[in-house]
């Protein structure tokens, strides 16, 4: 097997039927919950990992099969770390029962411009429960909505 390093911190290695395996150097496993979009108040797809930059390459690259790959979701619009998988967990579920606005709303505080996040991802962007809205509070009416 062949290995090449096609960026300083991507390291590529050829698989079969022309796919091509990319594989972060500098990423640690990091449980984090993430939001992919087909572009700018596109369709979007929620989810959760162990490695964000490393799964946000294999939904670009088409290797994620089902919802993701059929509507063209290659864009990272939002993100955050948790400091264990079940805390992740329970965020994704949190978000994917909110309603298309609210994750909109979420979204364009952290991202406005709606821009492939996936180059600049940054391992302090953390989920603060100190911070909750009444939202994530299990509370989902209108009108607590600050």
């Amino acid at each position: 097997m062949c290995l090449t390093l096609s960026e300083p911190h991507t390291l590529v290695i050829p698989a079969q039927a022309g796919i091509q395996l990319y594989l972060k150097m500098n990423e640690e496993k990091q449980p984090a919950v993430y939001i992919m979009a087909s572009g700018p108040r596109g369709t979007i797809y929620a989810g959760v990992t162990s490695a964000l930059w490393n799964r946000v390459m294999t939904h670009k690259d088409g290797g994620v099969k089902g919802f993701t790959q059929r509507y063209g979701l290659k864009v990272l619009v939002w993100y955050e770390h948790h400091d264990d998988m079940d805390s992740a967990i329970r965020r994704e579920k949190q978000i994917k029962k909110w309603n298309r606005s609210w994750k909109v709303e979420l979204i364009e505080k952290f991202n406005p411009a709606w821009i492939d996040l996936h180059e600049d991802i940054d391992q302090s962007v953390r989920y603060l429960p100190s911070k909750l809205d009444s939202r994530l509070r299990g509370n989902d009416d209108d009108e607590d909505r600050a």
